[in-house]
Parts: C-alpha cells; sequence; structure tokens
C-alpha cells in the first residue's frame, strides 16, 4: 500500500511540478529565441516596431503554454481533456457572438502590429488629436498630447492615422528684413547661420536658402527649408531664429515689427 501511495503521490504532485517547470522553460527558450530574431532586424522599419511585435508574439506564447500545461496537469489527474477541448470550442462561438466588437478591435491590433502602422513611441494623429503612442494592446491604443492630455483609442476605430515616424521633418522658415536691408548681405549672414547649425545639430540632415519669398507692405521675406529627423523641425527651428537674431543683432540689420502711431490732434 505504501509503495502504491508513493507512486500516486508522484504522479499527482511531482508530475504536474515538472510540466509545470517544463512550461516555464520552454517560454523561457522561446521567448529569448524571439528577441534574438528581432534583434538581428536592421532596418529602420523593422527595429521602429520589433518591440511591440515581439511583446504581441510572448503574450501569445505564454497564454498557449498556461492552457496547454493546465490540460497536461488534468490528464495526471485522470480528467478527459477531449470533452473540455469540445466544450471551449463551443463556447468560444458563443463569446464570439456577444463580443463582436471586442474582437474586432483584437483584429484591428493584429493589423495595425503587423502591417507596422504604428508602434509605441511614434508621433501619429488621430482625427485632430496628435500626440505619441504610450501603449499599443490589441484592443486599444492610448495616445499622449504634448500638454499631457492621454486619450485612449479602439483599434478598430483608427481607420485612417498618420504616422509622423515614418519620414524625415522638414520645415519652413520666412525671413523678415526691411526694404533699406541689402539683399546680398542678408544671404550670406543666412548662409553663415545655416552652416553653423548643420556643425552643431545633429538633427539638422539639411537646409537651404530657397530664396526671396515675398515682398510683403513693411519687409522682405527670405524662405529658408530645414530638413531633420523626425520631430525635431520645431527644436531646429528655433535654435535657427535665435542664431539669426544674434547676427542680425550684430550687423545691425532691423527686423521689422508693427507699430502704432498716436497723432494728438488740437481741439
Amino acid at each position: 500500500m505504501d509503495l502504491i501511495y508513493r507512486l500516486l503521490l508522484i504522479e499527482e504532485v511531482v508530475y504536474p511540478i515538472i510540466i509545470i517547470l517544463i512550461g516555464f522553460l520552454v517560454y523561457f527558450i522561446v521567448s529569448r529565441a524571439i528577441k534574438g530574431i528581432f534583434k538581428s532586424k536592421i532596418s529602420k522599419v523593422e527595429q521602429r516596431h520589433s518591440k511591440s511585435l515581439c511583446n504581441l508574439i510572448n503574450k501569445i506564447l505564454k497564454y498557449l503554454i498556461i492552457i496547454f500545461c493546465i490540460l497536461a496537469i488534468l490528464e495526471v489527474f485522470g480528467i478527459s481533456t477531449g470533452g473540455i477541448i469540445t466544450s471551449l470550442g463551443a463556447v468560444g462561438v458563443v463569446v464570439g457572438l456577444a463580443f463582436q466588437d471586442t474582437l474586432k478591435d483584437i483584429l484591428a491590433g493584429f493589423s495595425i502590429i503587423f502591417e507596422n502602422k504604428y508602434a509605441v513611441g511614434d508621433i501619429i494623429t488621430v482625427g485632430t488629436f496628435k500626440g505619441k503612442v504610450i501603449h499599443l494592446g490589441l484592443k486599444s491604443t492610448k495616445i499622449q498630447a504634448i500638454n499631457g492630455e492621454i486619450k485612449i483609442v479602439a483599434n478598430s476605430s483608427i481607420t485612417e492615422v498618420i504616422n509622423h515616424n515614418l519620414a524625415d521633418s522638414c520645415e519652413f522658415v520666412d525671413v523678415p528684413v526691411s526694404y533699406d536691408t541689402s539683399i546680398e548681405k542678408v544671404e550670406k549672414i543666412i548662409t553663415k547661420v545655416i552652416e553653423k547649425l548643420q556643425k552643431e545639430n545633429d538633427s539638422l540632415l539639411e537646409a537651404q536658402l530657397l530664396g526671396l519669398e515675398t515682398l510683403d507692405s513693411s519687409s522682405v521675406n527670405f524662405r529658408v527649408m530645414l530638413k531633420t529627423t523626425t520631430m525635431q523641425q520645431y527644436i531646429v527651428k528655433r535654435e535657427f531664429l535665435k542664431l539669426i537674431k544674434l547676427e542680425f543683432d550684430k550687423e545691425k540689420i532691423e527686423i521689422p515689427y508693427q507699430q502704432v502711431v498716436v497723432h494728438n490732434a488740437r481741439v
């Protein structure tokens, strides 16, 4: 009797522990292999969304291993899993009909990740809301605006999205000067500022003085094109304007501004 009891103890206690340990081992090995595969990718697009895709695959793998371990443990205790699997299939159909919207969101989440529409860290615009993707799940996406507001959008409702991270950014800056300023002098100063900015700012990919853009009522406007890495155009623009102002001050070049003239009428 002791021998039979010991064998039953081994079967009902030790085997489940072994199954769980094997499950952990399989998850650890496969998840490490998946991470290794994604690290070997070198293209910009793959690196951009590989983290989200890797996390998604690891989640699916984890749930599958948990299910297989539970079914294996039930078999150890003599519970037939065939009926359970059949029941789960029927329950799945009922759940699918009851949660159609949720399933749509999940399918849309797969589509977003596998089609590389956007990833965590990207700056996107959905409708009129623009911000940084801080969470990308199978059901919803969280976007944080520059003012801190967070918008949670169901994946199935994201039919059109603008991804600002898929290409370099470009900004056009107008530099106004007074009519009595030498055009050649202004062009030399702007060219000098561009060369200095290119040396000091790695985010600036290309800069070009396009020339005289408009002749306004009180100013002559030169246009400059600044091409930067993704979403760095505003920082580079501010630095460019700062350098322009400093150089204009040195050269005594006036930047026109609106003035109000008040006339005192005599009664």
